[in-house]
């Protein structure tokens, strides 16, 4: 059968929700007051045993990951991080085109304005002449180009995150009755198989602790067993000295 599949980011929700269904039952709840076993901390090792429970599962979950794909058109399931694994990372040239358009108008208006400064403090001491008025048409340059790339920075901004809008889960056909009675199937056999049976065991875990060592193993004289009897040599609860062993002293 191979290696079980991880669960999906998006789909850990729907797990969580099973998880709460399941400890919800009529015989969980009436398994944890019982046992007197907080629900609370039922809750946290469900979730602590995802790879565990959802394996019992995992023909129902690859047939239901399977036609999400199918409905979204191979595209990368929405809610998985690009940086999750091999194989669907980000092109190379993305990242550094998008720090250019992030540094050059920065860098831009930083130029122009330390151009100006310089061009028009030349100006007002009235010495360099021709060296203040290259600095000062440098420094507006330097401001046209940065407002141009800030312009453009922001465009393409806007079509990246409107990219990223039409390719989320918006305009997915997920409600597909196929699609929905995939997840219904692996919903019930996540909770039926996986779910559940990892809970009863733990419940029973609990209800019945390990033997301590030692227990059970002491030893229950007949002599001894009497209600008034206290030990050798102590009074009794009614004031009367009870039996004595003999005195082997010389």
């Amino acid at each position: 059968m191979g290696r079980p599949s991880r669960l999906g980011d998006e789909d850990r929700s729907d797990y969580a929700s099973a998880l709460d269904e399941v400890i919800a039952s009529p015989e969980i709840r009436r398994l944890l007051e019982r046992s007197g076993f907080p629900g609370g901390r039922l809750r946290v090792l469900g979730l602590a045993a995802v790879a565990r429970t959802t394996a019992a599962a995992d023909t129902e979950y690859r047939r239901y990951a399977a036609l999400r794909r199918q409905a979204r058109g191979g595209r990368r399931e929405a809610g998985v991080s690009p940086l999750s694994g091999p194989g669907d990372q980000e092109r190379p040239g993305a990242g550094v085109l998008a720090v250019l358009g992030v540094l050059t108008p920065v860098l831009a208006a930083v130029a122009a304005a330390t151009f100006l400064l310089l061009g028009y403090g030349l100006r007002l001491t009235g010495s360099l002449p021709a060296l203040a008025g290259t600095l000062v048409g440098v420094g507006w340059s330097s401001l046209v180009v940065a407002a141009v790339t800030g312009l453009v920075s922001v465009v393409a901004l806007y079509r990246t995150a409107a990219k990223q809008s039409a390719d989320g889960t918006g305009d997915v056909p997920d409600r597909s009755p196929a699609l929905q009675d995939a997840r219904e199937a692996w919903l019930a056999a996540l909770r039926d198989r996986g779910i559940r049976p990892f809970l009863l065991q733990r419940l029973a875990e609990t209800a019945t602790p390990p033997a301590g060592p030692g227990e059970g193993s002491g030893f229950s004289s007949p002599a001894f067993a009497g209600p008034e009897f206290s030990g050798p040599g102590f009074k009794s609860s009614g004031g009367a000295a009870g039996p004595r062993l003999p005195d082997t002293r010389r």
